[in-house]
């Protein structure tokens, strides 16, 4: 269920209570929420999330994306929350893992992260960073 898409992050669909488990069982140091509360009906609320994230001695951050797009304020703080975890592991997640992904793309690229690789991440984990490539070739281009 977690996808590896770099050396330390994993993006993945909507985690459960349960899934916290595995997360600490990988030496998860940061969970991110990347789903706006109240998306749909069968979601698992942040808030317990959290509640277990913290019970297991894991980082917890929620950093909402609607479908809207992206905010440079939630890049700073996909960034920020990446280098918290430092060279621990993360775990990001959102309804399908796509979200979670290409925020992930966008802070790696304002970290000054080669465009290509970060493709090439996303890619191997399944996911396509295609609709925010033009910002994260910028992003990095700003950034070096």
């Amino acid at each position: 269920m977690f996808r590896k898409i770099d050396d330390r992050t994993y993006a993945s669909p909507q985690i459960t209570v349960a899934d916290v488990a595995e997360a600490k069982a990988l030496g998860i140091a940061v969970i991110i929420n990347n789903r706006p509360e109240d998306e749909s009906d069968d979601q698992t609320p942040g808030a317990a999330i959290e509640a277990a994230a913290r019970a297991a001695g894991i980082a917890y951050h929620a950093i909402p994306v609607t479908h809207a797009g992206f905010a440079a304020w939630q890049v700073e703080a996909m960034r920020k929350a990446l280098d918290e975890a430092g060279d621990q592991p993360v775990l990001a997640y959102c309804r399908s893992g796509t979200r979670s992904t290409l925020l992930w793309a966008l802070a790696e690229a304002a970290a000054g992260r080669n465009p290509s690789r970060i493709a090439a991440g996303a890619a191997g984990a399944g996911y396509d960073i295609t609709p925010v490539r033009a910002q994260v070739d910028m992003l990095a281009a700003q950034a070096g």
